[in-house]
């Protein structure tokens, strides 16, 4: 499908990359030097294996850990992290800088090319975020944008970004999240979003790698781009198979077994625990920002605003009665083993601004639950009880372990009769339609992060338009958050984002009790995931090699 400013273009004579199906292997390639990112590719091809789901293979329909971890194989990005780094660097482009307190200038690297020959010039720029914020998708990261005004193209190489509030300090991080993927305006729908497979027969990658088979979900093979100008270099592995599977039973086996070279989200604590003790692979452990957390919907849980019986000063009763009932630390140790540990804030432990306002405010004030305080907690409110709460969970996009940590959440709130809890699972495809249409008064969601700023955390889920579609709406909140994002002075901005964390701890519009940690189970002769799993919280798959 072509659209935009197609008139632009030049067709190179030779269109792009031949489109090849690669044979899954866990093994083959020419034997030889491991290469590197100056170096080039070389080595054996790598398989992957994992149970994270695709949704959207376009930008602007996706908002979640599967589907962005494909984008950052195939699409160009104007700022990246490079590998061991939390920090921003220009990516495709040459530089990027405040040119006035409104304005962020991004210079491109000149003679870019999209994969099917296409030139990749400001043109395509400026269409990837104006339809971003054109289609605003539901499920999509569009939200990230609250701050652009406007996109300017002055020329090829020249993009200027016009913004609401000056001096965004995340804005040069933004454009390394989901939503800052560059797409080739000459196949993707300017105001709808792009079928997978028109993505791929377009081939529209300026990635380190480029899609040569797509098979949703089951099995996508890569090759690597021999015209990436991007941060990374180039890739370390010529062929990189990933491998999708329904049960992480099945990916521990063939880890296990040398079926695949390495197993990547997610497997259980109690497979991870079992696989430490295996001479035959090796567990990864890096940095995590990974958050767990329940949604609640201010429309449809109890005592919501379009239920028979609303009432604000319930509901808020009810969210917090929750929270004093939940026992992270049986979550963390009985479930998952201490790959997760307990969260007791919306930003997690480690960020610079993060603070727990969470472990005063519930529970026995040290973490632990207390069912006396949630008993009072509602009285106080008028709620009779036991309160009935449908509770609802992905059986298959947040590993296996969802089952038995909503079974436990199940426990821990019904343990002194204050509610009664109707659990209910419905698949990632499904569920990521339904909790926006308000079909779930109380839902899990985890949170990968876009970029490594308490922000993160908070723009995109407590703004009064956010991604989470809840009805939330604090004006203090939605107001401070925006406030914070425009203020160079870093001490101002700190106590700004504390401020906040203590707000929305007392609206509760989400409940968060876990934060987890990146982990990768890598076969014999597998090398560099240590390099991936780092602070930018991207899986790369150039850095992996196989000797």
């Amino acid at each position: 499908m072509i659209s935009g400013s197609s008139s632009r273009r030049r067709m190179a004579a030779t269109a792009g990359v031949a489109v090849t199906a690669l044979l899954l292997s866990a093994c083959g390639g020419d034997d030889g030097d491991s290469g590197g990112s100056e170096g080039g590719s070389s080595g054996g091809a790598l398989t992957i294996g994992t149970t994270d789901k695709i949704t959207f293979l376009d930008p602007a329909g996706s908002y979640d850990n599967g589907s962005f971890a494909v984008m950052n194989q195939i699409f160009p990005f104007l700022m990246n992290t490079n590998y061991g780094s939390p920090d921003v660097e220009p990516d495709i482009a040459e530089s990027a800088e405040f040119t006035s307190p409104t304005q962020y200038t991004v210079t491109l690297k000149p003679g870019l090319k999209w994969a099917n020959g296409n030139d990749l010039t400001s043109s395509d720029v400026k269409f990837s975020f104006d339809r971003q914020v054109a289609i605003a998708d539901e499920n999509g990261p569009s939200s990230l944008l609250a701050n652009l005004d406007s996109v300017e193209a002055p020329d090829d190489t020249t993009v200027v970004f016009n913004l609401s509030k000056p001096e965004d300090q995340t804005f040069p991080q933004v454009l390394s999240s989901p939503v800052g993927p560059i797409v080739d305006e000459d196949v993707f729908s300017a105001d709808a979003i792009t079928p997978d497979q028109e993505i791929v027969d377009g081939e529209a990658f300026h990635g380190p790698y480029v899609i040569t088979n797509y098979d949703q979900n089951n099995l996508i093979s890569y090759e690597a781009y021999p015209d990436y100008q991007g941060l990374l270099g180039a890739p370390k592995t010529e062929q990189v198979n990933v491998k999708y599977y329904a049960e992480a039973s099945n990916l521990k086996l063939d880890i296990q077994q040398g079926n695949i070279d390495v197993a990547w989200r997610s497997l259980t604590a109690t497979d991870i625990e079992d696989l430490r003790g295996n001479d035959d692979v090796e567990v990864i452990d890096g940095p995590g920002g990974e958050i767990r957390y329940i949604t609640f919907n201010f429309n449809t849980q109890p005592f919501g605003a379009t239920t028979p019986e609303a009432d604000p000063v319930k509901a808020q009763a009810v969210r917090q009665a929750a929270a004093d009932l939940i026992d992270r630390e049986e979550i963390a140790e009985q479930v998952y083993k201490g790959t997760y540990t307990p969260l007791y804030s919306h930003v997690p432990e480690g960020l610079t601004g993060a603070v727990e306002p969470l472990l005063e405010k519930y529970g026995d004030g040290e973490g632990g639950p207390d069912a006396e305080a949630a008993k009072a907690r509602l009285e106080a409110a008028g709620v009779t009880t036991p309160v009935e709460l449908n509770l609802q969970y992905s059986n298959d996009h947040y590993g296996p372990s969802s089952a038995d940590e909503y079974a436990l959440i199940k426990d821990q709130l019904e343990a002194d009769g204050l509610f009664t809890v109707n659990l209910q699972t419905t698949e990632w495809t499904q569920y990521s339609e339904q909790r926006t249409a308000d079909a779930y008064p109380a839902y899990q969601l985890g949170w990968f992060p876009d970029y490594s700023d308490a922000d993160n955390y908070l723009t995109p889920f407590f703004l009064t338009e956010n991604f989470l579609s809840n009805h939330y709406e604090n004006q203090q909140v939605n107001d401070m958050i925006l406030a914070q994002v425009t203020t160079p002075d870093e001490a101002q901005r700190q106590g700004m984002i504390e401020q906040i964390q203590d707000l929305v701890a007392d609206d509760l519009s989400t409940l968060p009790y876990l934060q987890g940690s990146q982990v990768a189970v890598v076969g014999s002769g597998v090398e560099g995931a240590e390099d991936t799993l780092d602070a930018s919280f991207k899986f790369r798959y150039g850095a992996l090699s196989k000797g």
